[in-house]
């Protein structure tokens, strides 16, 4: 089978299609035939050399394909159509997923659009209602709303708790389209103070959820945003790694819960989990029409690079998708 492997740590031009062995499911696993699968941030991470848990030499953590093989007791038959997480090995034609992660295919819905689905929309409900607890009518701060896991979680805020939800974005055109997928207040991070306008938009109480990107550099600015007893989950680092000078009195005044989370690295246990929460509690909004994956650009599998280079240009609005079959 073709699948995408990096030659060695370092920038897009690292990724190569190689011709590599199908995968052999172990007991509990399904063998899928890979139609798409989707570029992640943690993708970005482990083709650098970052990560430091990423074990398969093949890229990619989420797929949508056709099972061909079941390794043990399972409700999913050859020839179901399924989306979920996989232990990388999602860039290629064939991949391995464990039985408890599988997610059924609605029938209305494309493999890209299924591929559009599983990390950015589990991450976006654990950070929410698993880490942030976001209560009915509470408000939230999503940071680079735009991006797969900010147009998520705009429509899990908006679609499950009718939330105030603010989100920052570095264009209009980002803005007008969180906006269109239910965000209350805009701001331009590159032309505004986010922290004066969090402020302004809640009477000075600040916001009750902060859903974090960036790390260092919106340290200040997200304390000042950060309601008395808000939730802040941080879930990302663009903006460094390292904050300078910490006030930890200013965090205990407020009393703020910050909490750090990834996905990937998550045990088995833990994403099996979370997906049969999220199968049994959300997966009918996408079936019904209300919430919706949200797709920026398309590439083959042969042209992961460039797929690479999109989403570090962070240009997209949404996922970016890899063509398989």
């Amino acid at each position: 089978m073709k699948g995408v492997i990096v030659t060695k740590p370092g920038g897009p031009e690292q990724l190569e299609l190689a011709n590599l062995p199908i995968p052999e499911p172990q007991a509990g696993e399904l063998l899928i035939e890979v139609h798409a699968a989707a570029v992640n941030r943690t993708d970005i991470v482990t083709r650098e050399g970052k990560s430091g848990y990423a074990t398969n030499p093949i890229l990619g953590v989420e797929v949508a394909g056709t099972v061909i093989n079941v390794n043990g007791k399972s409700t999913f038959s050859v020839g179901d159509k399924v989306m979920g997480l996989v232990n990388g090995g999602g860039y290629a034609e064939y991949a391995v997923m464990p039985i408890d992660r599988a997610i059924p295919v609605p029938d209305s819905f494309s493999f890209a659009e299924a591929a559009a689905i599983p990390e950015v929309f589990l991450t976006a409900y654990q950070t929410l209602y698993w880490l942030g607890k976001l209560q009915q009518g509470e408000t939230v701060l999503i940071h680079a709303g735009a991006s797969g896991v900010g147009t998520a979680a705009i429509q899990l805020a908006k679609r499950i708790s009718n939330a105030t939800v603010i989100v920052t974005a570095g264009s209009a055109k980002k803005l007008e389209f969180c906006r269109e997928l239910g965000a209350d207040v805009l701001i331009n991070y590159k032309e505004q103070s986010f922290d004066e306008e969090v402020l302004r938009a809640t009477n000075g109480q600040g916001a009750d959820v902060i859903l974090d990107f960036i790390g260092a550099d919106y340290w200040e600015k997200n304390l000042a945003s950060i309601k008395k007893e808000g939730r802040w989950v941080l879930i990302g680092v663009l903006g460094g790694v390292k904050v300078p000078q910490v006030n930890l009195f200013a965090l205990m005044s407020k009393c703020v819960q910050l909490t750090g989370t990834l996905l990937t690295p998550r045990s088995d246990a833990y994403k099996a989990k979370l997906t049969q929460d999220f199968i049994l509690n959300i997966m009918k909004h996408f079936e019904n029409g209300s919430i919706k994956p949200i797709i920026d650009t398309s590439y083959p599998l042969e042209k992961v690079s460039e797929a690479h280079v999109h989403m570090e240009r962070n240009q997209n609005i949404g996922k970016i998708i890899l063509k398989v079959k």
